[in-house]
């Protein structure tokens, strides 16, 4: 009962508030007939991505997990004239559907996709001086959530944001005990946010269509 519920609060505020959009509804057609996993952000997450870009003001943005490129769209609408975001994507498949949906929204000129593991690309962004980075979305896979924090900060400037998705999950998050390698990914970020001095950062738990989880969000307070 508790997920209809959550599910069906979500489609009364997505109908409200977040109106179909040709672009974003054909990106999730296409993720899904290409056999993507449906792990995508949620349409109202979705937004809540591109209204913090906006309230902040993001020139630059960094997303690690590009997938189908749903975010992706969100994120980059967000960008004012002259804006730029790079994307990183391991899986060669999904970053081929990614490009063919910010081709078909208009981003592609936008966007900068890289293809690899994100592991080896983010020391590379960093060789190329292509950082701070205003905000850092990171939504790949959980077990290095703490390398890509560590990544992320060393990409980020004084007042840059860091917005973390999947760090609830399902709420066994508070098991220390627990041999889900996701669970304990989010719980060495969990610390690494707790100890690192350079950011001050909350997380909140969320339910919807996605089921139960939460994100996490930091804003940098210092240069590295």
């Amino acid at each position: 009962m508790a997920q209809e519920q959550w599910s069906a609060v979500d489609r009364y505020i997505t109908d409200l508030l977040v109106p179909s959009d040709a672009a974003l509804d054909a990106a999730l057609e296409a993720s899904a007939a290409a056999g993507l996993p449906p792990i995508n952000v949620a349409p109202n997450q979705g937004k809540l991505l591109h209204l913090l870009a906006r309230i902040h003001g993001a020139r630059s943005i960094l997303e690690i997990g590009t997938l189908g490129g749903y975010s992706t769209i969100w994120l980059a609408r967000a960008l004012p004239f002259g804006g730029r975001l790079i994307t990183l994507e391991s899986e060669p498949k999904h970053a081929e559907v990614a490009r063919a949906n910010l081709e078909r929204a208009g981003l592609a000129d936008l966007v900068e996709l890289r293809l690899g593991r994100a592991l080896d690309t983010l020391p590379r962004l960093a060789a190329e001086g292509r950082g701070p980075f205003d905000l850092i979305f990171i939504d790949a896979d959980k077990p290095s959530n703490p390398d890509y924090f560590t990544w992320a900060l060393k990409l980020s400037r004084r007042g840059s944001v860091i917005v973390i998705d999947n760090v609830v999950r399902k709420g066994a998050v508070i098991d220390p005990e627990s041999p889900d390698p996701n669970v304990q990914g989010v719980r060495r970020l969990n610390e690494l946010l707790a100890a690192e001095q350079r950011v001050s950062a909350t997380a909140i738990q969320t339910v919807g269509t996605k089921g139960y989880d939460g994100l996490a969000i930091a804003l940098v307070t210092a240069d590295p």
